[in-house]
């Protein structure tokens, strides 16, 4: 670890290699904690860079468990994460609509962070029971259109920087690993970002990876489409700016997206879009985030055109239905 800490210290970057290695050496609890912490802060100091995180993936990836979907085209859609604005469920809420729509979702996620109810929160919330055996989780996406990797049953390197990233209370770079270590490499994703910076970084990434991706940040400063404020969206064929009156859309407000303090007042949320019963600004950020993730996976449809498909998935009940599915399946 000496080595690297001096070539951060002297301002250098690490190559992919190295920052690969170091994982695997985490891994194997090489590192003690006041090692990882000095190495983490240089490196946030700095701002990581496209190969260090693609080395930091590649060690989680090779310590980690790989499924073969390979025979599927699906589409992963969460945020990294670390915005501190705490909505409702967004990305999970939009991943049932896209499935509902007829595109198959392979959904990675985790227990809230930033905001008080993750992706895990809200499924868990609902008896869902997690799983990594591949049959059970191929089932679900045959029969409901949709699977969920909780990310502890995968990315098992994680849990070694866990006591670290605790203890130094900030973001670090492994706040942007978590969508990038999808356990079945997705051909397709859609990644939230909290600012610009970040959607160059991620936007990079992906170039490097070769998938069919999209990266979209809000303005003012969400990891999602908000429609709070505008938002920018760069995918394999076009770079965009766009205003939720691009959508045929409305402004909302803050407040009107907020998850709540509990993880209970997030899933009442969650549960209202589906049923049909939210306000219309919570139903229509979901919409919204669901029609760019269909016009990721689908190239010839527009984010304008998918509005009108995750609509009527949603106001129809398919997504609904989905979700009720999903559960049979998975609690």
């Amino acid at each position: 670890m000496k080595q690297y800490l001096l070539k951060l210290i002297e301002g250098n970057t690490l190559t992919q290699q190295e920052t690969r290695l170091i994982m695997l050496n985490i891994v194997e609890e090489k590192y003690n904690v006041q090692q990882m912490a000095a190495l983490l802060m240089a490196m946030q100091t700095r701002g990581v860079t496209v190969d260090e995180l693609l080395g930091f993936r590649q060690g989680l990836l090779e310590t980690g468990k790989y499924l073969d979907f390979s025979d599927y085209n699906t589409l992963d859609i969460v945020g990294t994460g670390g915005d501190g604005k705490n909505t409702f469920n967004i990305s999970t809420c939009a991943a049932f609509v896209i499935a509902a729509a007829g595109y198959r979702v392979t959904k990675h996620g985790n227990g809230g962070s930033s905001s008080v109810s993750g992706a895990s929160n809200v499924l868990q919330g609902h008896g869902v029971k997690f799983t990594d055996d591949i049959d059970h989780l191929r089932r679900s996406l045959d029969e409901a259109g949709i699977c969920y990797f909780h990310a502890p049953l995968f990315a098992y390197g994680m849990k070694f920087v866990g006591p670290t990233r605790k203890a130094l209370g900030i973001p670090t770079c492994f706040n942007l690993l978590g969508p990038l270590v999808n356990p079945c490499h997705p051909k397709n994703s859609l990644h939230g970002v909290a600012n610009q910076a970040q959607l160059r970084l991620y936007t990079n990434v992906h170039q490097k990876i070769g998938d069919n991706y999209g990266v979209v940040t809000s303005y003012d400063g969400y990891d999602e489409i908000s429609l709070t404020s505008g938002f920018k969206i760069c995918t394999n064929n076009f770079e965009k700016v766009l205003t939720p009156v691009d959508l045929g859309l409305k402004y909302i407000e803050q407040e009107d997206i907020y998850g709540g303090e509990t993880p209970a007042d997030a899933l009442k949320i969650f549960d209202a879009v589906l049923e049909g019963t939210s306000s219309e600004a919570q139903k229509n950020v979901v919409i919204a985030n669901a029609a760019c993730g269909i016009s990721v996976m689908d190239r010839n449809i527009s984010i304008q055109d998918s509005v009108a498909v995750a609509r009527e998935s949603l106001e129809s009940g398919k997504a609904l239905a989905t979700f009720k599915k999903f559960l049979e399946l998975n609690s």
